[in-house]
């Protein structure tokens, strides 16, 4: 099991067709202020309930601050057993200078 590194235009296109689980491992904080739409906020607290009730079959699709963080954690979750698995490249300073973002 692994995962792939995708572009943010990548990311988009696959979010845009529906059925995909969309993680942010950045610091809680950070995910309150905003996000993107329909992203779980995933951190030590979160990480075991998410990976027990997620279904693993739909992509997932790991983001971080600039692209770095969420590749070990897209590894992880690939041996968890989540398939297909990605990193976005860029992260979620790069996505939000180009798509829109949830503000809470």
């Amino acid at each position: 099991m692994s995962f792939e590194c995708i572009s943010i235009e990548e990311a988009q296109q696959i979010i845009a067709e529906g059925n995909v689980t969309i993680a942010d491992v950045r610091d809680e904080a950070s995910f309150r202020q905003s996000h993107i739409a329909n992203a779980h906020s995933l951190n030590n607290s979160t990480l075991e309930l998410f990976v027990e009730d997620t279904d693993k079959a739909l992509p997932l699709i790991v983001y971080c601050y600039h692209g770095h963080s969420s590749q070990g954690a897209a590894q992880y979750l690939s041996q968890q057993g989540f398939n297909p698995v990605y990193s976005m490249d860029g992260g979620f300073e790069q996505w939000r200078q180009e798509y829109p973002v949830v503000n809470d």
